[in-house]
C-alpha cells in the first residue's frame, strides 16, 4: 500500500538530511518534489495545495529554525501534516444508543459493500463482542441477497432473509423488528449500489434512511479510484448525512490518493480500511499509523495487534523455545512459519508494517516468489514426519520419493534444504550480540537484485522468517 508515494517522498526528503538549517531556498526543491509526489499519488489538487502550504509555513517557523536536526524536524512536520490531512486520530463507530444500533451501508456498485458488511459484522463480533444481524435491501443486483447470506454463514453472524420483490424500506423495518425481538446489539443494512446522479435511486436511499434512522451511515468506496473516491463521497454526503467512510481494496492501492483526499474534501472520517478479500481483512483506520507507513517508518503497533489476534501461540512458543536453546529450525517449523505468515497477510503484509522494509516489497510480491513458497510447502507435505524433524535424513532415494510426491524436481528440494540451513544459521546469529543487525543484513542480501540474490535464485520466503524468523513471535 502507498508504495509509489513512499518511494517518492522518501527520495525527496533525503535531500534535507544534511542541512544545517532550513531556509526558503533549500526547502523549495523538496516542497516541489513533495507536491509532485502527492499529485502523482492522485491526491486532489486542493488537498495538495493546502498540504504544501502548511508544511512550508511550519518548516520556516521558529521551532524548526532552532532545531538541532532540521532534516528530521522537516520529516516530522510532513508526518504530522499527513496525520492531520487524514483525520488526526481513529474515529470509531458510535454505537452508544438503545440497541439495536443500525448501520446503513451506501456506495457505488462494485465498491465492495456486501463484502464490507460481512467484514464489519465479523469485526464487531470478534473485537467488540457484539451480537450482530445483517440484512440485504439490494433488490436490484442478481444474487446480492444470496451473496450476503453466504458471507453471513462464513462469519457466523445472524442473517435476516429478504427477496427481490420486496420494498427496501419494508425489508429494513422487518429486519429491525426481528433484531429487537432477538436482542441484537447491531443491525447492518446492505443497500444497492447507486450513482449520486440517479435521482430515483438516491430518493430510495433517503427514504430508507428516514425510515430506520441509522446511528451510522457509512459510505463504502474503492481506494483504487484515487481522488474520485473523495469526490464521489462528497456528492453522496450532500444527499445523505454520512457519518464516515470505509475505504476498500486499499491493499491494491499503490498511490494513496483516496486516503489522503477523503477527509479533507468531505469532512467525514475514514473509519475502516479494507486490506484484502478475506473476511478478517478490515482494520480501523489510524491516520498516524498510515502516515508512518507512507514515510517508510512501518506500523509496528498494527503488526503487534495483528500478531496477538492471528498467531498460533502454542506453535510460536515451541519455536521460541528452540530458538532459546540454539536448536536448528526443522521442516515442520518451516511449514508452521508459512502458515503463520499467511495468517498475517503474507510476506508483503509483514514488510509493509516493518520500518525501513519498503524496498523489499517489490521482491516480496514477485509471482515467482509466491510460486516458490507453494513449491516448498508441497515438498514438506511430501516428507514423512521423521524426515521433517530430521533434515539430515534427506539423501538419495528419500529425495527422489519426496520430489515425485510433490511433482517437482531434485533442484527444488535442494533449494529448500539450503533454505532450511540458512534459517538455522540466522537463528544462531540472532542469539549473538548484534544478531538482529546481522540477520537483517543477511535478509537484504537474500532479497537483493529483485529477489534473485539468495542461493538457489529466488526470494526465500521462509528465510525471511515470517512471524518466526524475525525472531519467533
Amino acid at each position: 500500500m502507498f508504495e509509489n508515494l513512499t518511494d517518492r517522498l522518501g527520495s525527496s526528503l533525503k535531500s534535507l538530511a544534511g542541512q544545517g538549517s532550513l531556509t526558503e531556498d533549500n526547502i523549495r526543491d523538496t516542497l516541489r518534489e513533495v507536491r509532485k509526489a502527492l499529485l502523482e499519488a492522485d491526491v486532489a489538487l486542493p488537498v495538495v495545495k493546502e498540504f504544501v502550504e502548511q508544511v512550508k509555513e511550519k518548516a520556516l517557523g521558529q521551532e524548526v529554525l532552532q532545531s538541532l536536526n532540521p532534516g528530521q524536524a522537516f520529516v516530522k512536520i510532513v508526518n504530522d501534516e499527513l496525520v492531520h490531512t487524514m483525520g488526526d486520530a481513529n474515529d470509531g463507530l458510535d454505537l452508544a444508543t438503545k440497541p439495536p444500533a443500525i448501520i446503513l451501508m451506501a456506495g457505488l456498485q462494485g465498491a465492495g459493500k456486501t463484502t464490507s458488511v460481512a467484514k464489519l459484522a465479523r469485526f464487531l463480533q470478534e473485537r467488540e463482542k457484539k451480537k450482530v444481524m445483517v440484512v440485504s435491501a439490494d433488490i436490484y443486483r442478481p444474487a446480492a441477497i444470496e451473496q450476503l447470506k453466504t458471507l453471513a454463514g462464513e462469519v457466523e453472524t445472524h442473517f435476516f432473509p429478504s427477496s427481490s420483490d420486496q420494498d427496501p424500506v419494508d425489508i429494513a423495518n422487518a429486519a429491525l423488528d426481528e433484531a429487537r425481538r432477538r436482542y441484537m446489539d447491531v443491525l447492518i443494512v446492505d443497500t444497492a449500489g447507486r450513482l449520486h446522479v440517479d435521482e430515483d435511486m438516491m430518493s430510495e436511499i433517503k427514504r430508507l434512511h428516514g425510515a430506520i434512522s441509522p446511528v451510522e451511515t457509512l459510505f463504502v468506496v474503492d481506494a483504487m479510484t484515487g481522488q474520485d473516491a473523495a469526490n464521489t463521497a462528497q456528492a453522496f454526503n450532500e444527499a445523505l448525512p454520512l457519518t464516515g467512510v470505509i475505504l476498500t481494496k486499499a491493499d491494491g492501492d499503490s498511490r494513496g490518493g483516496a486516503a489522503l483526499s477523503v477527509r479533507q474534501l468531505t469532512g467525514k472520517p475514514i473509519k475502516f480500511i479494507g486490506m484484502g478479500e478475506k473476511t478478517d481483512a478490515l482494520e480501523p483506520f489510524h491516520p498516524d499509523r498510515i502516515a508512518s507507513r507512507i514515510l517508510g517508518m512501518g506500523d509496528v503497533l498494527s503488526l503487534v495487534e495483528e500478531a496477538e489476534r492471528k498467531l498460533d501461540k502454542k506453535k510460536a512458543e515451541k519455536i521460541a523455545k528452540k530458538f532459546k536453546k540454539g536448536k536448528a529450525m526443522d521442516f515442520e517449523d518451516l511449514k508452521d512459519q508459512f502458515q503463520q505468515m499467511r495468517n498475517m497477510g503474507g510476506m508483503a503484509g509483514l514488510l509493509d508494517k516493518l520500518p525501513g522494509m519498503g524496498g523489499m516489497m517489490e521482491a516480496a510480491q514477485d509471482p515467482a516468489a509466491m510460486k516458490q513458497m507453494k513449491h516448498m510447502e508441497a515438498l514438506i507435505d511430501s516428507m514423512t514426519p521423521k524426515e521433517r524433524r530430521n533434515p539430515e535424513l534427506l539423501k538419495g532415494s528419500r529425495k527422489k520419493r519426496i520430489v515425485a510426491g510433490a511433482g517437482l524436481e531434485i533442484q527444488d528440494l535442494n533449494r529448500l534444504i539450503k533454505q532450511q540451513k540458512m534459517m538455522a544459521k540466522m537463528m544462531k546469529k540472532m542469539r549473538t550480540k548484534g544478531g538482529m543487525k546481522n540477520m537483517m543484513r543477511g535478509m537484504e542480501g537474500m532479497m537483493g537484485g529483485g529477489g534473485q540474490g539468495g542461493p538457489g535464485g529466488g526470494m526465500p520466503p521462509g528465510g525471511m522468517g515470517g512471524p518466526g524468523g524475525m525472531p519467533p513471535m
